[in-house]
């Protein structure tokens, strides 16, 4: 049985004054600050490298902030960008709605709130986890198959799919309180693999010291 780790980063912080609800909306790019970010996080990775890590693949979200969020990681690395779609944003029924928290006073909005363990208003926290799963799993086996025992993938993804994907993995409820996601902005949540069976949960934040400046709308 090989040894591997997917690494799930989260993009780094979005250009977005008018504070919407972005989702899978295109155009949405990194700010000043998430363009550090991303430099942050490829530092990180360089340095992992340095000390012996095997990192053979970067893959990101298609979305336009997963995508640069990955290029100084990729660049770094010497590795090019591989477009994974079932790493995407979750789908959101309040997308493209700037102040989600007033415009749920609007009874036509209650019928979305019915059941907030699903969740009502958007695609099925089970149906982020098997997606997102299966995309690691296969990205794990073709890193071992790419650079052997203890290689490392980079997956550059979103805040909802990675956390839920952790708490499944850590055989968590997948219900949660969006405000409590431990997820910020260009983190990494690693998954270590023995074969199939998943062994550990990491998490770190190359960019602990840069969040107190960084909007950061929950499910962003």
């Amino acid at each position: 049985m090989a040894l591997a780790t997917v690494h799930l980063m989260r993009h780094g912080e979005v250009h977005n004054p008018d504070r919407v609800l972005y989702g899978r909306l295109p155009g949405y790019h990194l700010s000043e600050l998430g363009y550090e970010m991303a430099e942050r996080a490829a530092a990180y990775f360089t340095a992992r490298r340095e000390n012996g890590a095997n990192i053979v693949s970067v893959a990101a979200s298609p979305l336009l902030r997963a995508q640069e969020t990955a290029r100084p990681t990729a660049q770094a690395l010497g590795l090019e960008i591989d477009v994974e779609p079932r790493i995407v944003e979750a789908g959101n029924r309040f997308e493209g709605m700037s102040d989600v928290k007033k415009r749920l006073r609007d009874p036509r909005l209650w019928s979305l709130l019915v059941n907030p363990l699903r969740p009502s208003w958007g695609e099925p926290y089970r149906e982020q986890v098997a997606r997102v799963m299966e995309a690691v799993s296969e990205r794990r086996d073709r890193a071992v198959e790419l650079g052997g025992d203890g290689a490392e993938a980079i997956l550059v993804a979103h805040q909802l799919p990675i956390w839920v994907t952790r708490l499944a993995a850590e055989r968590r409820p997948l219900a949660h309180d969006p405000r409590r996601r431990e997820c910020s902005l260009a983190s990494i949540t690693s998954l270590d693999f023995d074969g199939d069976e998943l062994v550990a949960v990491r998490y770190a934040e190359p960019c602990a010291d840069l969040l107190a400046q960084a909007a950061n709308l929950p499910g962003a």
